[in-house]
């Protein structure tokens, strides 16, 4: 198993952080197997492309909401680590209270 849980949507309240807001928290590791996905599925291009994070964050983004790590933004780059035989991912993670 590659992920804790796939889940359908984001189960916590906005947390309105922008991409200036998200680049201001410092990247860790989080285990894949800790992540809930938010997403179902992946367009398998965001997968394969090589410059898929040039505009975007290079980490992945993940919220911790009532003790689950749920994988925001970033599920290329999580799939891509776990096909890499890697079990961490590096993200930006905040924690929202709840």
């Amino acid at each position: 198993m590659i992920f804790k849980r796939v889940g359908d949507g984001r189960p916590y309240p906005d947390h309105g952080l922008d991409a200036k807001g998200w680049a201001a928290v410092p990247p860790r590791q989080v285990r894949l197997d800790d992540l809930v996905t938010t997403k179902d599925t992946l367009q398998l291009a965001a997968l394969l492309d090589e410059d898929s994070t040039f505009f975007g964050d290079l980490f992945a983004h993940v919220v911790l909401w009532q003790g689950e790590y749920y994988l925001e933004d970033g599920l290329h780059r999580a799939l891509r680590a776990a096909l890499q035989q890697r079990n961490v991912l590096h993200a930006r993670v905040i924690r929202m209270e709840g």
